[in-house]
């Protein structure tokens, strides 16, 4: 049987991104419920554009 590899492998360090990413969503949403319309669109772009693809797409080199 032939392996599938063309399917996401989500190590550690992607949950670990991903979860960067959550607690600045988090806190963008929170921050903006605050009125504070200047610095939350830049967490959120940042965790939306950047984080979220980077936590996803990331692959870890393999160990020898």
């Amino acid at each position: 049987m032939a392996k599938n590899n063309d399917r996401l492998q989500l190590g550690p360090v992607n949950f670990i991104i991903l979860g960067v990413a959550a607690v600045l969503l988090i806190l963008g949403y929170v921050i903006m419920s605050a009125n504070e319309i200047t610095v939350s669109p830049l967490i959120l772009i940042l965790a939306y554009v950047v984080l979220i693809p980077f936590g996803l797409l990331y692959k870890s080199k393999p160990r020898d």
